[in-house]
């Protein structure tokens, strides 16, 4: 039972010597000083107390010999807790002032990938998602021999995978909605916009499908064109995946188009169109 106690009461000690140590640091006026200390700080993890000590050396050592070391890990206090909007503004202000730094490809990769750290739960607004892509593309672009190329193509990857996920989900909430028309459009859009997606089939069927579910609640005057635009989605499916398993349902769905188009045409013979 002591034991227990005396494990939960050092981590408090602990915290509290740090903290009357960080105490003790901020107080003096050694500029020097403050510097070895922060970057001590830094080493030990203590990002928090490193990150107040760098903000407060920034202006002291601007334009010095060690700005840039400084600047480079203040901008990484900022990564390293998870304060990614703050850490992508300084990465790319480190870019700014130090262009020709040994650092600068390293810092451009750390910039893109602030991003995607960024990016959110795929029912969430992707903007920071689609951000990710454009600037790992631009840092592979940049730097197409570094190592870090791998792990870009690899986040771009699966940036588009999220992307994807967030239009499918929309064209298959249409759907449901029986908005068909909307879902249609975006089924297309997917495999449009995702030509080699391994759900490629499956948006053609959907797209089919959904079309054919709008001609069928269209008005007669509308329907024999969109039940020939099922027809066309049909063959744009067979003419792309020949061999799926999923065509003979997208089949049926032609068949039904053509014989409501015929039987459309076959009453407009009956009954012609007043004059």
């Amino acid at each position: 039972m002591k034991l227990a106690v005396v494990l939960l009461i050092v981590p408090f000690l602990m915290l509290g010597g740090c903290t009357s140590q960080f105490t003790k640091v901020l107080k003096s006026t050694d500029y020097e000083y403050k510097l070895k200390k922060a970057d001590e700080f830094y080493a030990n993890k203590k990002y928090r107390y490193a990150e107040q000590l760098y903000e407060e050396l920034f202006p002291v050592f601007k334009g010095s010999d060690k700005f840039e070391e400084l600047y480079y890990k203040y901008a990484y206090c900022s990564y390293y807790q998870k304060n990614y909007e703050s850490a992508e503004n300084l990465f790319k202000g480190f870019l700014g002032v130090f262009p020709n730094s040994s650092k600068a490809e390293e810092i451009a990769y750390m910039d893109a990938l602030t991003f995607y750290k960024q990016s959110p739960n795929v029912q969430l607004d992707q903007t920071n998602t689609s951000k990710a892509i454009g600037m790992m593309q631009s840092f592979i672009s940049t730097h197409p021999n570094s190592s870090r190329v791998a792990d870009a193509t690899q986040i771009i990857a699966k940036c588009r995978a999220k992307l994807e996920e967030k239009d499918y989900l929309a064209a298959k909430l249409y759907y449901n909605l029986q908005m068909y028309q909307a879902a249609g459009l975006g089924f297309t859009n997917l495999l449009n916009s995702y030509p080699e997606s391994a759900k490629g089939e499956e948006y053609m069927l959907m797209a089919v499908k959904s079309y054919y579910e709008f001609a069928k609640l269209s008005i007669p005057d509308k329907q024999e064109e969109r039940y020939e635009k099922v027809t066309a989605a049909y063959f744009d499916f067979a003419d792309r995946y020949p061999q799926s398993e999923l065509l003979k349902q997208a089949e049926d769905y032609k068949n039904l188009s053509q014989n409501n188009i015929k039987k459309i045409q076959n009453e407009q013979v009956k009954t012609p169109a007043k004059r």
